[in-house]
């Protein structure tokens, strides 16, 4: 009888520890992480990336959040090819470009199994800095998709974040960002 009593609960405590927020309740989720940014044909780079997500389950399978993070977005280029009057001129050496924006994730979660969420949404970014570059857009629109697990209350997220509008007025080319997080939900 004794066994069967810790295997039971066993059992109930590992459930519990994957299970997302019941139904009609709302979780603060600070988090921080990494970016792996670039623009165009450029090289990727690593960078920062930190905020909060406000979610609301709204049942046992959909939950919507929105969120607020300062990401480093941008890119590294070498032997960056440059337009000018007199035609175009490689510059030899390493070239970064690191701005900042205030993004503020949509997205609607759904919970196939306890504690995993497959996300999608719409995510206005804000610049914030714009680090010295010229007629670059204010506001930065992207798609994000990806995917979070959930355990004890730690949730590690990786999303890709697909660009839709040009970072720069004359330039055709759209941030592309790869982030991922780790954060601690916190039920309100």
């Amino acid at each position: 009888m004794k066994k069967l009593f810790i295997m039971a609960a066993m059992v109930l405590s590992s459930v519990g520890a994957f299970a997302q927020q019941a139904a009609g309740t709302t979780t603060i989720q600070p988090k921080v992480g990494l970016n792996v940014s670039t623009i165009g044909d450029n090289d990727w780079k690593a960078v920062f990336a930190a905020g909060a997500e406000l979610q609301y389950q709204a049942s046992s399978n959909f939950g919507v959040a929105v969120g607020a993070l300062y990401s480093v977005q941008g890119y590294k280029a070498k032997d960056v090819e440059i337009d000018t009057p007199i035609g175009d001129v490689t510059v030899k050496n390493d070239s970064k470009w690191n701005p900042g924006y205030i993004n503020v994730p949509i997205t609607l979660n759904y919970y196939p199994v306890a504690g995993l969420a497959l996300k999608a949404g719409l995510q206005p970014g804000f610049l914030v800095n714009k680090d010295d570059a010229e007629h670059v857009k204010t506001v930065d629109l992207s798609i994000p998709v990806g995917l979070s697990y959930e355990y004890q209350g730690i949730v590690f997220d990786a999303r890709y974040n697909i660009g839709v509008t040009k970072v720069f007025e004359n330039w055709d080319h759209y941030n592309n960002v790869i982030q991922i997080t780790v954060g601690y939900k916190f039920s309100l």
